[in-house]
């Protein structure tokens, strides 16, 4: 189901430019257009899922198909000794865009501090 006043979901079906990094059936992924490493990609469900605190047993198979495309993705972009995944939740997480969401970040190495 999508969300016609989501962001991301008009990103999904095309209606906003993304430069696409993967797609199947189930996710979309893009760069993110504010990278805060060399390599900054949004892994996305196709499936409108607004964050963390809406994933249940009849959207969960989504959030297991987001993890299996992000370990392809790093591996396509070369992130071989290591990326951060990180997805915001509410308001108060830095939640930006009400659609589930995993931030993969690299090409770096990363401070073992979070902000």
């Amino acid at each position: 189901m999508k969300d016609q006043n989501c962001l991301f979901c008009k990103i999904i079906e095309g209606d906003i430019p993304s430069s696409k990094v993967y797609e199947d059936e189930y996710v979309y992924a893009f760069r993110d257009i504010n990278p805060q490493a060399p390599v900054h990609v949004l892994v996305v469900p196709k499936e409108h899922i607004a964050s963390v605190d809406a994933v249940d047993p009849g959207n969960s198979a989504y959030v297991a198909k987001c993890f299996e495309a992000i370990a392809k993705i790093a591996k396509a972009e070369g992130l071989v000794s290591g990326y951060r995944v990180i997805s915001n939740c509410g308001e108060d997480g830095g939640q930006t865009v009400m659609h589930l969401h995993f931030h993969i970040i690299g090409g770096v190495k990363l401070s073992e501090k979070i902000v």
